[in-house]
This record gives C-alpha cells, structure tokens and sequence, in this order.
C-alpha cells in the first residue's frame, strides 16, 4: 500500500522516469493523496466533434471549444477504498463557466489501463516510458457495466486516442494528447505545459 498505484503499471521503468514524472504518478492506493498541477493548454476541437458539444458536456467528457492558453488546474486524487488514480482538470475558458473534466484510471492488468468517464464510458491505453517521454497508446474503449469491462467497438466512431508527457525539469512537464478519427483526421487535440504545485 505504501508503493504509488502507477509503480506496478511501468512496471521495471519506474526507476528510469524522471523525478517530475514520478511525483505527478506518486499517489498511493487505498489513501487521500493529492498532487496538484497548474498550467495552461491550447485546445483545437474540429468538426465534426464540436457540433457536439452540448453531448460531450453531458456525458462528462473532454471540452468540445477552441482556446489557446487556457488555465487548467489539475488534481490527482487517490480514494481510501479503491487503487483508482483519479485525473480532476477544471478549464479555464474565457467565455464560459469552469469546465471539469473528470476520470479515473484503473489498472486492468500490466501496464494497460482503462481511464473511466462519466456512465462508466471508458478509454482502455497502454502506459509506457520510451526513454524520452510517458506515452499513452490507444487499445479501443469499454463500458463498465455491474463491475466488468465489456469492449465496445467504438473507434471507428470516436476515432483513437493517444498522449505524451515530457519533462522539462524537476517541477514542469508538457503534455498533448489528441484524437484522430480514421475518415476526418486529427478532431482533438490540447497540449501545454504544467507545474507541480
């Protein structure tokens, strides 16, 4: 109980990451740890997911706008009764309320984790260290239903996901992920820089 929940997920990489990589993923399971980030992302949201907004806010999902700087605070949070890994971004946009997006990650077995949304939606990735960077590989989605995961062939809907995190000294990392849809392209993408607070 006293490792970090992502030590066991890179597995014999975790003693290669850098500090600011290992203090991001430094919450124990079973716990009320808490690590805060602050920092600013440029959001691009193309078509045709931004005609979706509304849907995306409902079902508690990523920010369907377009805004460059936008300050974003991030909370990693661990609960007393679970190994989830909880991802709390609050948005700042300049003409809308605070946006929350919130998500859990949870270790299905490995280094492959399921990042579970809003009615159980989930993204299944594989987590790595590639020497240079943390990188999140696309492995399709799943819907958690009375405890299971059940896959649901849902990219060539949703498109695939894919993220990184890089970082650039002992307190700041940068990261972008994105989504690319295999008929329209990149329709996602936000990307920035952070600082553990």
């Amino acid at each position: 109980m006293s490792e970090p929940i992502f030590k066991s997920i890179f597995g014999s990489s975790w003693r290669d990451l850098p500090p600011v990589m290992k203090e991001h993923y430094a919450n124990r399971p079973f716990t009320k740890d808490e690590t805060r980030c602050e920092g600013h992302l440029d959001v691009v949201c193309n078509q045709p997911l931004k005609s979706l907004a509304p849907v995306m806010k409902l079902l508690g999902q990523i920010p369907a706008f377009n805004e460059n700087s936008v300050p974003v605070t991030v909370v990693f949070r661990s609960e007393e009764t679970s190994r989830s890994f909880h991802f709390d971004r609050t948005f700042h946009f300049s003409e809308v309320k605070p946006y929350r997006f919130h998500s859990r990650m949870v270790q299905v077995k490995g280094n492959e984790v399921v990042e579970i949304m809003r009615f159980g939606f989930g993204w299944r990735l594989h987590y790595s260290w590639d020497g240079e960077k943390v990188v999140l590989n696309h492995r399709g989605y799943a819907i958690k239903i009375f405890g299971f995961l059940v896959p649901v062939p849902m990219t060539w809907i949703f498109g695939s996901g894919y993220a990184e995190e890089r970082a650039i000294d002992e307190d700041n990392f940068e990261m972008m992920t994105h989504i690319t849809h295999p008929l329209w392209g990149k329709i996602y993408e936000y990307k920035g820089r952070f600082r553990i607070v």
